[in-house]
């Protein structure tokens, strides 16, 4: 079994490790920054199971070689890649899974499913942390009662330590978080389909193990799922979580046009707002994960009727960096969820065509490949 990973960041080298520790399979990582220095928990496989590769995304020769034999195809590089790189690999005839993210792009996806069901190779978007691991738990709910009223989807990738002024450290891209934070998210509201400004209807809460948080809107955590179940659900959403305060300074900040991307001048110079920004905080934002160590808490709650009487399914999840293999608890939920999702698929579980993570994984499994690794998802309900 061939597993080739596009993208030798933080969640592809934590997909990448996954694949060699609970698979028999070579791993081929690819990145255009590669040979380069791998991290400490991948350096003991390069002279056995694991290949490193460069490649450009933007060449579609560069990326057609790579694919040459894959049985599937991890996607880990930027949100924007998605497209093509799928495209390649259902022609390649290879399965295919990334980590999604905008569900514009997912939509585009889902357009080529025919595609995909004539190579006979499925192809699933949307299949890390959130979205990915919440909609699979929150699809067992719906799964599970006659009738559902609400979804509610809270999930934060977050410092044990918290430091001023944001209680927060990058975790996966800055950037990312600013796409997240610019963009409209899409909610249910009395079965309808309703946009909701990020880093707004700001909660608190206390999550068991994390302390006080926050939760408010941001994009992309629903992948499809609203646009699924209008109509059928009354109300769903997806909050992001944070240590509380951490909404209204970056409010804040984005209303300033600190997140704009129209240049403007300066001394002389154009300069883009975001991409001063992104300069200044990131470095400031960025923490070596060994003395700042992360955790991930979730939380995916389903309410409706079974049998006539009223229920509510919960999952919460609490996940901590690992300190023995230097594996941040994002990259671990996140990356190992891409890992799980391609393995799979590779075994038949999913059938052709292009899918969200939500209508193709079957979640007993993928929940027991998540225990397998350590990461326990406790399932309550009332």
């Amino acid at each position: 079994m061939r597993m080739l990973v596009l993208g030798a960041g933080q969640q592809g080298s934590a997909c990448a490790y996954d694949l060699l520790t609970h698979s028999d399979a070579e791993v081929v990582l690819a990145d255009r920054e590669l040979p380069g220095r791998l991290p400490s928990f991948l350096a003991a496989f390069q002279d056995t199971r694991l290949k490193l590769v460069r490649v450009d995304a933007d060449d579609p020769g560069s990326v057609d070689r790579v694919m040459e034999g894959a049985d599937a195809t991890l996607c880990a590089l930027p949100y924007y890649l998605n497209l093509p790189m799928m495209e390649a690999a259902i022609a390649a005839g290879s399965h295919f899974c990334d980590l999604g993210g905008n569900t514009e792009i997912v939509l585009r996806q889902k357009k080529r499913s025919a595609q995909a069901r004539e190579r006979g190779v499925s192809a699933v978007a949307d299949c890390g942390l959130a979205p990915g691991m919440v909609n699979i738990l929150a699809e067992k709910g719906i799964r599970s009662l006659d009738r559902v009223r609400s979804v509610r989807i809270l999930v934060g990738g977050l410092p044990q330590r918290p430091e001023p002024p944001l209680g927060y450290q990058v975790v996966y891209s800055l950037e990312g978080v600013i796409d997240y934070y610019t963009s409209l998210s899409w909610v249910l509201r009395e079965g309808r389909l309703q946009r909701r400004e990020a880093l707004s209807e700001v909660e608190e809460l206390e999550f068991p193990g994390a302390g006080r948080l926050e939760a408010f809107h941001t994009a992309g955590g629903l992948s499809l799922m609203a646009q699924r179940y209008e109509g059928v659900v009354e109300s769903m959403e997806y909050k992001t979580l944070r240590y509380p305060g951490h909404a209204m300074v970056m409010r804040v900040i984005r209303d300033l046009g600190l997140f704009d991307r129209e240049p403007v001048e300066v001394g002389g110079v154009r300069v883009a707002p975001r991409d001063l920004f992104l300069a200044v905080a990131g470095p400031r934002l960025r923490r070596d994960p060994a003395e700042s160590p992360d955790l991930v808490a979730m939380r995916v709650e389903v309410t409706g009727e079974k049998g006539g009487e009223e229920r509510t399914l919960r999952w919460d999840l609490l996940d901590h960096y690992d300190p023995r293999t230097g594996i941040t608890a994002m990259m671990r939920t996140t990356g190992f969820s891409l890992a799980i999702t391609a393995l799979l698929q590779v075994e038949g579980a999913v059938a052709p065509g292009v899918w969200t993570a939500d209508e193709a994984i079957p979640a007993d499994p993928y929940v027991a490949a998540l225990r397998e690794r350590g990461i326990e998802v406790r399932q309550t309900s009332a």
